[in-house]
């Protein structure tokens, strides 16, 4: 038989390139469902051994994170979210510091994320590497800039991830992907190693689903030592923020409210107009008007806020790339770098008429809620938007949102945005500011009020539905069920808010209590874990599930002691329970 014709030849060698093409294509397909297209690159970087006891183990054990591709890891290329400023850096010669802080404490670090191009935008969009998914609301976007890294936490991927926020980085991905996000005091933590985007606006914040990772999370980076935790004195509702949203007011505020009140009392609650405030605290504001809004003298100060957080954010970007941008110039979107290089234009005088403002700002700010305020606005004006829709590039959208976010990133003030369920299918936040340097006290009020929080927004939310017969026990019943069934979904926080439910329904089963230890367990949060064992176990002193819960919280919380007691008399109940019995005998290896 004789050879193939040649044109049959390249035939079959287009076809096998197009198969292999396909099968390629299909293959990065199935990875991006998986991961939810969050991450650039998987890698790994693991903690050292833990201690031997009886020390305690390391703070951060047995959680992972990833971190924005804006942090350099060594011998990885940090690709600030765009392929061209890839291909022209070298890869990183050391680990940033604070990435380094969290796998020393413990931590598992498990890859780098997806930013927006150069984490210039906020709606989470990347035409080089994909869009991630919005897993709270799949067919709206995620919110950026450090949308992979919201993503990846609220697909359950990761335990935290780190991100930037300058203009909203943290906080518009959090509000957006239904998670917890923290944007600390500017300057709080350090920046080395991590690609600059505002030097005056930066800050290194995360995301968690957990308040109490956040908070161990927050303690280690921040680096705060001991203290006792304290109530707030005010909590200031910022009447004329909530007037911006585009969702029901009450659906938001009332939620705080009522929590507040149940937690501190009425007597903590004000109301404030936020911009009438800055307008007497920030006199600078109107030099500003009259320079930058053409005399437009009745601009709220909190649209102006926003317009100077753009500036500022342009001017001090170019100024950190500069070199860079002209190099390649041809190569980078025609918008994007007119948008740079119109800041050829800026003053001194204007650079220096917004720094004074920022001054005052954080002056005004640190007035108003002293070392015990904290005050809420709504996160974002809007729901999170729809894929390919329009409404991001109106004027209304970005001055509305910009108004809210550059409170916080002007004055340097920490805020801590809270998922606060849904409306219209559509993830719903609030967010808590505190003065500059008052991050502590933020984590700590974050932590405390996250579950009633919760609560309220179910009440809420149910306060709309038919008035039903069924009694408290049938009530609570199906608040378990779907709580275990959250449980099997892995949904942690989401399980934890159904059994806290049921106990508020019916406090004396045994049952709900500990079926919240186990969540309590796989979030790490073994303090809460082991108080709602003791709970489980004076209502019903035969629940084995509750002593060994118990038992495995005890043991990481580095009760050894205590912990064979409870493994032991969980065998006392049930000897064949094979887990239990080598947990106790691990640790009689070691202790007795």
């Amino acid at each position: 038989m004789g050879s193939p014709p040649a044109a049959n030849v390249w035939v079959l060698i287009g076809l096998g390139l197009a198969g292999i093409l396909l099968m390629t294509k299909r293959f990065k397909k199935a990875i991006r469902k998986q991961d939810f297209g969050a991450f650039v690159d998987k890698l790994q970087l693991l903690p050292p051994p833990q201690p031997a006891p009886p020390k305690a183990p390391h703070p951060l054990t047995a959680l992972t994170f990833a971190v924005s591709d804006l942090f350099d890891i060594e011998s990885y290329v940090t690709g600030f979210g765009h392929p061209d400023w890839a291909r022209t850096h070298e890869p990183a010669s050391q680990t940033s510091p604070v990435v380094s802080a969290l796998v020393e404490a413990g931590a598992t670090c498990v890859g780098k994320t997806v930013v927006d191009e150069f984490a210039y935008s906020n709606i989470g969009e990347n035409k080089h590497y994909g869009t991630p998914t919005n897993p709270a609301a799949p067919s709206r976007l995620p919110g950026g800039s450090s949308s992979g890294a919201a993503v990846a936490v609220a697909a359950n991927l990761v335990d935290f991830s780190l991100g930037v926020d300058t203009s909203g980085g943290i906080r518009i991905p959090a509000g957006f992907c239904g998670v917890i996000g923290f944007r600390p005091s500017h300057g709080a933590v350090p920046h080395t190693g991590i690609v600059p985007i505002s030097t005056s606006l930066d800050t290194v914040g995360w995301f968690s689903r957990d308040p109490n990772v956040l908070r161990r999370v927050g303690h280690l980076l921040l680096k705060l030592p001991f203290a006792a935790q304290r109530s707030p004195r005010q909590i200031i509702i910022a009447d004329d923020c909530f007037q911006v949203l585009k969702i029901p007011v009450d659906r938001v505020s009332q939620v705080v409210i009522k929590s507040a009140e149940k937690i501190y009392g009425r007597q903590v609650l004000k109301q404030e107009n936020l911009a009438d405030y800055f307008d007497y605290k920030v006199p600078s504001l109107k030099e500003f008007v009259g320079r930058k809004a053409n005399g437009e003298l009745k601009v709220s100060s909190l649209t102006l806020l926003g317009n100077i957080m753009q500036f500022l954010q342009r001017h001090e970007f170019r100024n950190s790339h500069v070199e860079w941008i002209n190099m390649a110039k041809p190569m980078l979107d025609p918008a994007f770098s007119s948008q740079v290089h119109e800041m050829l234009e800026t003053t001194e005088t204007e650079i220096e008429t917004c720094k004074t403002i920022r001054n005052e700002m954080r002056s005004a700010v640190n007035s108003l809620l002293k070392d015990d305020g904290i005050v809420v606005i709504p996160t974002t004006a809007y729901p999170p938007p729809k894929l390919g829709g329009r409404e991001t590039q109106s004027e209304d959208y970005q001055n509305r949102m910009r108004s809210l976010l550059s409170i916080a990133s002007i004055s340097g003030c920490c805020q801590a945005t809270i998922p606060i369920g849904y409306y219209d299918k559509c993830p719903v936040s609030v967010s808590f500011i505190a003065r500059h340097g008052g991050d502590r006290f933020l984590l700590d009020i974050v932590q405390t009020m996250y579950m009633s929080l919760q609560e309220h927004v179910d009440i809420v939310d149910k306060s709309k539905l038919s008035n039903n017969a069924l009694s408290q026990e049938q009530s609570a019943e199906i608040a378990k069920e779907k709580g275990n069934q959250a449980y099997k979904d892995k949904q942690w926080q989401k399980a934890i808010a159904f059994y806290t439910e049921a106990i508020k329904l019916n406090g004396k089963n045994a049952t709900y209590y500990s079926n919240r230890a186990a969540a309590y367990l796989e979030l790490g949060s073994f303090l809460q874990a082991e108080a709602d064992c003791t709970k489980a176990i004076s209502l019903d002193k035969k629940l084995v599930k509750a002593y060994f819960r118990r038992g495995t919280a005890r043991e990481m919380l580095g009760y050894y002691k205590e912990a064979i007691e409870d493994f032991q008399y969980t065998l006392v109940l049930e000897p064949t329970n094979k887990r239990a019995s080598l947990s106790a005998g691990r640790l009689r290896k070691v202790f007795q």
